[in-house]
């Protein structure tokens, strides 16, 4: 099944829509929960009847079904109580570290890292980014996403899965510059990590077939940079699952309905896929180079992130975002 968010200024959460297989039709689907949200918080009610529906829309018996327009899309869920991004790629890890001068976790391959983001105010996927300032270091991450129903304080990896209910694609925008002195301080991220984007499209596992295995989504993540090729990375390389990542979060509190639990950056060592994020290849340029090449992001630039099956169908539909001038944005 997959699932949309219709933006409407009148509701923080928007519309929640039914979208189809081939992401060219989508059906409102307000008498079964008025948003993603809300379906979600009561997913064994609303999930037969939205799976009833989408099995219409597909079939072309849908009433009031309308063509899907991506920039009538938010976010699929505009906000969330919870947004708890992980750093599951072991690579990603080892060369952010590096370009900061930063020693390797203890526990880099047993204990998971997270951080808690800012959850009410996601950015639409075509959404400009606002730049306040370019000396802050703007950069993109592309990763992938869940959004679990309620989880129990204490959940084992074994018995986490069977609280995903969606997979998301994300970009998880953070400022490098201000990373550094931020975590200095030993109370983590906040004004380092501004407001993140996702793909329009939330998807139910099963709709990935054998692409959803091991609680890892094991396809490319197609990143490009100011409309060139920047990364493919197999997002199957997590070296933690998405139901470990679940484990570790859910470790001493419980996780509420419409948590969203992010993978961190997608990355391989095979460094001919490329990259999911500026800082990765800056890394890569000073081992290579002894030098950083590639600045971080600036007015005007654009990124592009999407995820394609085998057969080149667009699974999420796509995040398309531009670099503004803070001042320039809403």
């Amino acid at each position: 099944m997959k699932l949309g968010t219709l933006k409407n200024p009148n509701r923080l959460d928007g519309d929640l829509v039914v979208v189809s297989r081939d992401n060219q039709t989508a059906v409102r689907a307000g008498h079964i929960a008025p948003s993603l949200r809300e379906a979600v918080e009561t997913w064994s009610e609303s999930e037969p009847k939205l799976q009833e529906l989408y099995e219409a829309l597909n079939a072309g018996t849908a009433e009031n079904a309308f063509p899907v327009r991506l920039e009538d899309f938010h976010s699929p869920m505009p906000r969330s109580f919870g947004w708890i991004d992980g750093s599951a790629f072991i690579q990603h890890i080892k060369l952010v570290r590096q370009a900061r001068n930063a020693p390797l976790p203890e526990g880099l391959h047993t204990d998971p890292l997270v951080y808690q983001g800012g959850s009410d105010t996601f950015l639409a996927p075509d959404e400009d980014v606002p730049l306040i300032d370019p000396s802050h270091g703007m950069d993109f991450e592309g990763e992938v996403a869940v959004i679990t129903d309620n989880v129990p304080m204490g959940t084992k990896e074994a018995d986490a899965g069977q609280y995903i209910r969606l997979v998301m694609l994300c970009n998880d925008v953070s400022l490098r510059g201000l990373i550094p002195n931020e975590l200095k301080k030993g109370f983590g991220f906040y004004v380092s990590k501004p407001s993140s984007a996702f793909a329009p499209f939330a998807l139910t596992p099963d709709e990935l077939g054998d692409a959803w295995k091991d609680g890892r989504v094991h396809l490319p993540l197609l990143v490009d940079y100011n409309d060139g090729f920047f990364g493919n990375a197999d997002a199957g390389h997590m070296h933690f699952s998405f139901p470990r990542l679940i484990e570790h979060c859910a470790m001493t509190r419980r996780l509420s309905a419409g948590t969203i639990v992010g993978s961190g950056t997608v990355a391989n060592e095979d460094t001919s896929r490329g990259s999911s994020c500026l800082a990765e290849k800056r890394m890569l340029e000073k081992i290579n180079t002894g030098e950083f090449v590639t600045p971080f992001m600036k007015v005007g630039d654009t990124i592009k992130i999407e995820m394609k099956d085998e057969a080149g169908n667009n699974l999420f539909g796509t995040i398309q975002q531009k670099i503004a001038d803070a001042s320039d944005c809403k």
